[in-house]
Parts: structure tokens; sequence; C-alpha cells
């Protein structure tokens, strides 16, 4: 007996029905890009490995997912080489390519190599699939979609206010109440200086960012563990625990960072940006959690962060300004700003929540019954015209009992069922049925068109 087969951990299959939600999602998200101007480009799957490395910190290139080299692609590696049991070296001389980690990366590959036909600021949005050689767990996926909108070729803070408004804006459509979180690389750069650690801002930032998966003594061991100062992590304690309203997390932060002047450069950011947003009537709450570090290297200014308040699941979006990512394609002073909705937690958050608009889940409205040949030569014009009417409409391909019929309408939850036998073909009519009623009504193909729109 053959093995039933299976997919890889951490990917999943998606049903019609649930195809329908995730369009939903991907539609929502890209009507929103589309009222602030945002255009959309696509990139490769795989990325060359040259492109990827470096670009994401140790912990987030151990993640990445590598593709051998086509043919024989031992053939650059030595007996000795394959004894010595070295992956990673190994595997510089197998693979060349990878599948990208984000979306982030490759579009700044992709605005170095199209810089002369950009016109900047450029504004764009990519949906498209990621891939992380991750740990599966509840709402952490090998395959996941991201939502990206990046601006590039513009320093403007209004362009992070913007963000948080397309944040605001598309969680208000979902219905899904969030706490957007804010805080600055700068400022985390600030308190690196002032606890006398400038030189471990990247250990310090990566153990800070698992605060709330960890818990604080765990994060107090892994900073020790990181060659953290016992004094430093001391004077990292109240920063930590800091709380009160972002006023006054503000004024308190502004006393701590008085000596360093990038750390003030970051509250000065900050202050601008959640005193503007203050104008902006935001539907959604907007915090500011200096423990927020978001781990990757890149970001270089305002760094956010979106948690679902009515269910319990990780950041379901995130973002921030990375000023020297260009650079490192040789394409130095263009700043970036960008935000990444994850779709595939988003998706469960509508689904435990039941926010999914009924229409939205719908496919077929109006099916036709097949009597025979005859029968469906009179649907089909009648379907036509209903279909001309923008309504999804289907004739049962075979002739069937009408049971059977019935049961696939109901099925797929089909709304209205037409039936054209004899007596309806010599009227030039139709029966409607309504199949959440079971109500009848013998009409002509215009009221048909009329009641099924």
């Amino acid at each position: 007996m053959a093995n039933k087969p299976s997919i890889p951990k951490g990917t999943r299959d998606f049903s019609p029905i649930e195809m329908s939600k995730r369009n939903y999602i991907f539609n929502t998200i890209k009507d929103v890009y589309a009222l602030y101007g945002f255009r959309q480009i696509e990139t490769p799957a795989m990325e060359t490995l040259q492109t990827l490395m470096g670009k994401y910190g140790e912990e987030g290139d151990k993640l990445l997912f590598k593709i051998l080299n086509s043919g024989d692609f031992l053939s650059k590696v030595s007996e000795e080489e394959l004894h010595e049991n070295n992956a990673p070296r190994i595997a510089s001389k197998i693979c060349e390519k990878g599948l990208r980690y984000d979306l982030t990366v490759p579009f700044a590959r992709y605005v170095v190599m199209h810089r002369d036909e950009l016109q900047m600021p450029f504004k764009r949005y990519q949906i498209q699939p990621v891939w992380r050689a991750d740990r599966p767990q509840k709402g952490r996926y090998r395959e996941f979609y991201q939502c990206d909108a990046d601006i590039v070729g513009s320093d403007s803070l209004l362009n992070e206010i913007e963000l948080m408004q397309i944040i605001d804006t598309v969680f208000s459509r979902f219905g899904v109440r969030v706490a957007i979180k804010i805080n600055n690389r700068k400022i985390l750069s600030g308190i690196a200086e002032v606890i006398g650690e400038p030189e471990k801002i990247i250990d310090i930032t990566v153990v800070m960012d698992k605060l709330d998966k960890i818990g604080l003594d765990a994060v107090n061991k892994e900073l020790a563990e990181a060659g953290i100062s016992n004094d430093a992590i001391e004077k990292l304690q109240p920063i930590i625990s800091l709380s009160g309203s972002n006023d006054e997390k503000l004024h308190t932060i502004s006393d701590v960072l008085a000596t360093s002047e990038v750390g003030m450069q970051g509250v000065k950011e900050t202050v601008f940006i959640l005193e503007t947003l203050k104008k902006c009537g935001l539907k959604n709450e907007i915090e500011l959690d200096l423990t927020l570090a978001r781990g990757l290297n890149y970001y270089t200014g305002a760094i956010f962060e979106v948690k679902a308040l009515d269910v319990q699941i990780g950041s379901i979006t995130g973002g921030g300004r990375y000023d020297n990512l260009t650079g490192i394609f040789g394409m130095p002073g263009v700043s970036g700003v960008g935000i990444s909705f994850g779709a595939d937690r988003i998706f469960d958050v509508l689904n435990q929540l039941d926010l999914y608009p009924k229409e939205a889940v719908d496919s077929t409205r109006l099916l036709f019954i097949n009597f025979g040949e005859k029968e469906t030569e009179y649907s089909l014009p009648i379907a036509a015209m209903v279909r001309n009417a923008g309504v999804s409409t289907e004739i049962y391909p075979d002739p069937v009992k009408m049971k059977k019929q019935m049961a696939y309408a109901n099925a797929k939850h089909i709304p209205f069922v037409a039936i054209a036998g004899e007596d309806e073909i010599k009227d030039g009519k139709v029966m409607l049925k309504d199949m959440l009623t079971g109500e009848q009504k013998l009409i002509t193909p215009e009221e048909l068109v009329e009641m099924v729109s």
C-alpha cells in the first residue's frame, strides 16, 4: 500500500473557502496601500546568497533556506572537506541561491538594480510568500506571506506617520482591535551607550526583543551570557520595566539619555511621530514600548510592531526605518522605511474572532439545475445574462438526480437555485428557489437577475 502523501512541516494547504478568506485579507491591504499611492512589484522567490547573507544578523542567516546548485553540486567539495563535516563551509560551495527570508532585502536589491527607472521617493507594495527554516509552532510557519509597503528616497518622518495610518486603517477595516507599538533604534543605541556597553548594541537588542516570549529573568540571563556586565544589566532594569503614558515614558527616557546625542535624536523623532499621530484621529492605541527592538540589524530609526488585543498570538505587523540597507548593494545615502503585514497570522486572528464578512467567503450565488440537453440549452443564455450582471453563476454539468444537485448547492452554500423544466421553458420563465427559506417563485429571466444581484 502506498504511503499517504504529506506536506513539509510549517506549510499548509488552503481550501477554496480558506482562499476566499485569504484573498479578502490581500485585497483589503491592497486597497489601503493604493489609497496612499503605493504601486505593486514582484521579485523572484529565490535570490543569490550573496544578496541574502549578512542582512538579517547571525540568527537570521541560520534560518535561510539554501538551494542546492544544479547538476553535480558536490563537484567543488573535496573528500577532505566532506569528512571535516563543516556545514557552513560546505554550504557555501554547494549552494549559490536561497529562498527569500523577507521582502525588504529583495526590494533593496530591486531599487539598486532599477535605480535609473525609479521616481524618488519610490512607494511600492509587494504581496508574496517568504520562507524561514524556523521551528513550526502556533502562528509561526516556514512558508508564509508578507504584505509589505516601503518608501525609499525620503528622510521625512511623515512617511512613518503615513505607515501608522495605513496600519490603523487596515485593522479598522478588519474589525480587529490592536496595539501599535513604537520605538526607535537610536533610543536603543543611546541606552547601550549610557549603560556603558555601546559595542554590545546588537546583543542587547536581540535579547530585549525576546522579553514578551521568555520573561525578564530569562532576558537578564541571556544578557549576562552575551557578555553584558552585571552593572550594565542593573542599569537596564528600570528601562525595561518602565510604565506609564507615552508622555511619561518619553520624559523619563529623555532624562536617562540626556548625555547621549544619538539617544536624544531618537527621542526627538519619537516625540514628533507620536505628537503628529495625536492629530490624525487613529482608532487604535499607539504605545511607546522601550523594550521593542525588532532584532533585524538593518533598522536604524523608528521601529513598529502590532499586537492583536483579543487573541493570543505573536506580532501580526512590523517594520521600521532602515537608512543604510541599499548601501550594502553599492547605493549609499538612500533612506527607506517600511511595514510588513503578516497575512498568515492575520488569517488566524480573523478566524478566531470570526470577523470575515459573509460576502467575502461566498463564491457561487446561483446554480442552474441540469435536467438535460434541451433544458441546458435554455439555461445557458440566461446564466450568461446573470454573469454579465456580475453575479457568480454555475450550471450543474451533469443531468443527475435533482437531489444530488441540491446537495451540491447546500455543500457550497449557494443561496439560490434556478430550475428550468419543460413548463418553465414553455412560459419563458424560471423557478427560483431561495435555499435558506425554501421559498420558490416563478419569474422572468430579467426578474431573476434583479433578485439574485
